[in-house]
């Protein structure tokens, strides 16, 4: 089937299978949005930023604040959403490409045009995740009823994804989903199902807090809130870190010596046997 362009939001109709209401943005409009970003991408036009790079912002030990300096300056100014999370299982990190998903509050006349066309709810967003993917869930900071997912289906996504979740909304069960070790990010949480909210979108644009956070940004949380990295700024990003990490060592190692000054070494050598030997000391370190 054709899809139908919703002109004033720039976003498709879907008409694929299982969900066929839903607004997405077509693959040819997600690498436009996203054209600055030469990483791979899943054929829906999600970038795909690389597991390796993945792995590498697991690793190592980089603070939020140092990648919102790097992003800033790239022109994202609200790339960070630290406010009045709960966090579960703060002592990981998150990590993962955002699967975006949009919720709106109910109301009749929308839920009956969705609805004519098969009900779709959490778990339609949930059966269509992939390793590595992180959902990021707007649902509008709702508490009752706000309930993206409970133990159970929250068991599925940590399987599934290996990674965890970001929820403008609640969860529940907390207990029994910290038992499984998944890191998550939520509002609040309540004892009641998914009421009185209607699924929208499937990686389209969402608003969580102060971010619009699109499809296939890099999920990064830790305890001091949550970052949504643009995919072309990943690999400076990792890149800038291990060299400057790779420097922080050679600087210890020349104190241990016990041969220099600090003023031969911090702040960048004078000597160009010493600049010489930095400099091929971070390039070593990095092809490691």
């Amino acid at each position: 089937m054709k899809s139908h362009w919703i002109a004033a939001a720039g976003l498709t109709l879907a008409m694929q299978p299982g969900w066929a209401q839903l607004w997405t943005l077509a693959p040819g409009d997600l690498a436009k949005a996203g054209a600055k970003s030469k990483v791979e991408r899943f054929p829906d036009g999600r970038p795909k930023v690389s597991s390796e790079l993945l792995a590498k912002l697991r690793e190592m030990d980089i603070a939020i604040e140092d990648m919102v300096v790097q992003i800033r300056s790239a022109g994202y100014g609200s790339q960070f959403a630290g406010e009045n999370w709960k966090v579960l299982n703060p002592q990981k990190k998150l990590v993962g490409r955002a699967f975006t998903v949009q919720f709106m509050p109910a109301r009749p006349d929308l839920s009956e045009m969705l609805d004519a066309r098969g009900k779709l709810r959490n778990q339609s967003a949930i059966d269509m995740l992939q390793p590595g993917d992180v959902a990021v869930v707007d649902l509008f900071g709702k508490q009752e009823g706000g309930t993206f997912v409970g133990d159970k289906l929250a068991y599925y996504v940590w399987k599934t994804t290996g990674t965890g979740m970001v929820i403008d909304g609640s969860m529940f069960y907390l207990r029994n989903i910290e038992k499984s070790g998944m890191p998550a990010f939520y509002r609040s949480t309540h004892p009641s199902s998914l009421t009185g909210a209607t699924l929208t979108g499937i990686n389209i644009p969402v608003r969580i807090g102060g971010v619009t956070v699109m499809p296939g940004d890099v999920v990064f949380g830790d305890r001091d809130g949550v970052l949504f990295i643009p995919p072309a700024l990943v690999e400076p990003i990792v890149a800038g870190f291990e060299s400057t990490q790779a420097r922080y060592e050679w600087i210890k190692k020349k104190f241990e010596e016990g041969k220099w000054k600090s003023s031969d070494i911090y702040g960048g050598p004078k000597d160009p046997a010493l600049i010489k030997e930095m400099e091929e000391y971070i390039k070593q370190r990095q092809k490691k």
